[in-house]
């Protein structure tokens, strides 16, 4: 499948426009309804951030599922494939506005329960694991990067890939924590994946192809969509996108991916999502074990550098280069 340079500029371009003016127009509306709690054990450094508004990711969830659609209409994606990544990506935002509706406008504490948030996006990952194996003309089978073959899971693809999208997705969520952190590093993420189906994705000994326009032009709508958001979410952060944006960013990264058969990749390219949430593993289970020991000063990662003495802008681009680094090893991979 051909695709043309000019096209992914041209998604890039105006989803990053689109996110810019809606990011925008959704701060002062913002500001009235969701202004962000901060809570009583995090950083102190943080407390200067509450009442910053919440729920922008709204502004990303609309420009993306928009120009990727008009991108996979207009520049000849399959129009199945961009719907199905598409609804993930909505989908797993729909469960953040909730989660962050109940929190941040209805003032209650908890928001959705831990079980609520879990069987919700439990719901989405296993309807798109048993829809996909079904609909995927690769079936069960799991691409092996460098090795350049498949393997059937069978049965276990189910799990695989149900386990993959509710981990990422929880990963991204982790990540969202500093100015900018999390929409600079997925901006990233996209950008690479962009990048691989502009090169044609992957290629088997038999010539078959893994990955296609339509993933590609959601990347890039992605990457646009992000950039766009990141011109207010840059420290000092005018905004933030809350689990509206989080999950959606998570979901939608995850599901691209695995549809573009270049799942395995997503764990190289975005390996500081997997390191977040390991740190957050490895502390609670620490903690536990040892009955009130810990690993880092604080999880996830991010903060513990920040007790470390590190400045938040300055972690945040150590994240960004660490992620740029991850993305290019990711590229020779292909």
């Amino acid at each position: 499948m051909n695709i043309h340079a000019i096209h992914i500029l041209i998604i890039i371009a105006a989803t990053f426009i689109f996110s810019v003016i809606l990011t925008w127009a959704e701060i002062p509306v913002l500001r009235r309804k969701a202004g962000q709690n901060i809570r009583e054990e995090g950083l102190k450094s943080h407390y200067s951030k509450a009442g910053t508004p919440s729920m922008g990711g709204i502004s990303i969830i609309i420009s993306t599922c928009l120009m990727g659609l008009i991108g996979a209409v207009a520049f000849g994606g399959t129009l199945g494939d961009e719907l199905l990544i598409l609804l993930v990506f909505a989908g797993y935002g729909m469960i953040g506005f909730i989660d962050d509706y109940r929190k941040v406008i209805k003032k209650e504490n908890e928001g959705l329960t831990a079980k609520q948030k879990f069987a919700l996006q439990m719901i989405i990952a296993i309807a798109f694991a048993i829809f996909f194996a079904r609909y995927s003309a690769f079936g069960t089978s799991v691409f092996i990067p460098i090795a350049d073959v498949f393997i059937d899971f069978g049965v276990w693809y189910y799990v695989f890939v149900a386990f993959a999208v509710l981990a990422m997705t929880n990963a991204v969520n982790l990540t969202d924590g500093l100015d900018g952190l999390a929409a600079g590093v997925t901006t990233l993420v996209a950008l690479f994946f962009t990048y691989a189906g502009f090169m044609g994705g992957a290629f088997i000994k038999y010539g078959a192809f893994i990955g296609n326009a339509s993933e590609t032009f959601f990347f890039a709508a992605l990457a646009g969509g992000c950039l766009g958001f990141l011109v207010f979410n840059k420290n000092p952060a005018k905004v933030f996108m809350g689990d509206t944006g989080s999950l959606a960013l998570g979901g939608g990264v995850v599901a691209a991916a695995i549809v573009m058969k270049l799942e395995l990749l997503l764990i190289v390219a975005g390996l500081v999502y997997v390191i977040e949430a390991l740190s957050v593993v490895l502390q609670v289970t620490y903690f536990k074990l040892t009955h009130g020991k810990r690993i880092f000063k604080m999880a996830p990662i991010h903060h513990h550098f920040e007790m470390c003495g590190m400045k938040e802008t300055s972690v945040v681009k150590m994240f960004w280069a660490f992620t740029f680094v991850c993305c290019a090893v990711a590229a020779l991979m292909i």
